[in-house]
C-alpha cells in the first residue's frame, strides 16, 4: 500500500513540471483527491451499497469539481490534470498511466441499462482538454486525443485523434509502456509533427493551384509574344496547322 501510494504521487510529478514535491501534490492536486475518493466510492459500489457510493461520489464532486460515477474502473497511476469539469460515466474503464485533462467527458450514447455505454481507455492514453469520447468502444494503448476532439469510434493503439468528428493519424507511434513512449510523454495529446490529414490535403490543393497559376502565366507570356510577332516570323511554322489550331484553342480557353 505505501508503495502504491507514493507511486501514484511520483507519476504525477513525472508528468507535471509544475509539481515540485510530494507534499504539494498531496495537498494541492484535486485530480489526485478525486481518484482517492473514487476508490472509496467504488468499494461501496462493489459491495452493493450503491446509495452510499452515490452520496460519496457527490461529495467528491462537490470537493473537487470532478464527477466520476462510482461504477467506473480506474487503473493505477491515473492522473486527472487540473481536473475541473471532468465527467466520467458509469461503464467507463480507464487503464494504467492514463492522463486526462480538464473539461473531458467520457460519456455514453446509449440509453439501455446493463450494456457497455461508455469508453474503455487502454494504458497510457492521453485525453486532452475539452475532448469528448462518446460510446462503448476502446481507445488503444498509448493513443492521444487532441483538445476539443469529439471521438465517436475506436482509436487504434498509438494513434492520435483530432477534430470534430475526430480523425485518426499516426497509428505507428511508440506504444504505452515502452521506453520511447515514456521519454516522449505528450502533454495535452500534442504529437510532434502530427499534421492533420485534412490540412495536408488542403496544402496539396493549394500547392497544385499555385503551380497551375505559374504555368498559366508562363503560357500567357508565350502567347503574348506570339501575337506581337509577324506571322511570317512566328516561332510556329505556317505549314504546321495543327500547332496553330492548338494555340488558338488555348487562347480561347484563356479568354473564357
Amino acid at each position: 500500500m505505501p508503495n502504491a501510494f507514493f507511486e501514484e504521487i511520483d507519476s504525477i510529478i513525472a508528468r507535471d513540471p509544475a509539481a515540485r514535491n510530494r507534499l504539494e501534490v498531496i495537498l494541492c492536486y484535486p485530480g489526485l483527491h478525486a481518484v482517492w475518493l473514487h476508490r472509496v466510492a467504488h468499494f461501496f459500489w462493489q459491495i452493493e451499497l450503491k446509495l452510499i457510493a452515490r452520496i460519496w461520489s457527490m461529495l467528491a464532486r462537490w470537493l473537487t469539481g470532478i464527477e466520476i460515477h462510482p461504477g467506473v474502473k480506474i487503473g493505477r497511476r491515473v492522473f486527472l490534470d487540473h481536473g475541473l469539469g471532468i465527467v466520467i460515466g458509469e461503464t467507463t474503464v480507464i487503464g494504467d498511466d492514463c492522463t486526462i485533462y480538464q473539461g473531458v467527458t467520457l460519456g455514453g450514447t446509449s440509453l439501455y441499462k446493463g450494456v457497455k455505454r461508455h469508453p474503455t481507455l487502454g494504458k497510457g492514453v492521453v485525453v486532452s482538454a475539452g475532448a469528448k469520447v462518446l460510446g462503448g468502444f476502446t481507445v488503444g494503448d498509448g493513443a492521444r486525443i487532441g483538445s476539443n476532439a469529439v471521438v465517436l469510434k475506436e482509436i487504434p493503439a498509438g494513434a492520435t485523434a483530432v477534430g470534430v468528428p475526430a480523425r485518426t493519424l499516426h497509428p505507428d507511434l511508440p506504444q504505452a509502456g515502452s521506453i520511447e513512449s515514456k521519454a516522449n510523454f505528450s502533454a495535452y495529446g500534442i504529437t510532434p509533427n502530427a499534421d492533420d490529414p485534412m490540412s495536408l490535403a488542403l496544402k496539396g490543393l493549394i500547392d497544385a493551384t499555385l503551380l497551375q497559376e505559374t504555368k498559366i502565366q508562363a503560357l500567357e507570356e508565350a502567347l503574348a509574344k506570339l501575337n506581337g510577332e509577324n506571322p511570317t516570323h512566328s516561332a510556329v511554322a505556317p505549314e504546321d496547322g495543327a500547332a496553330m489550331r492548338e494555340l488558338d484553342a488555348i487562347k480561347r480557353w484563356l479568354k473564357e
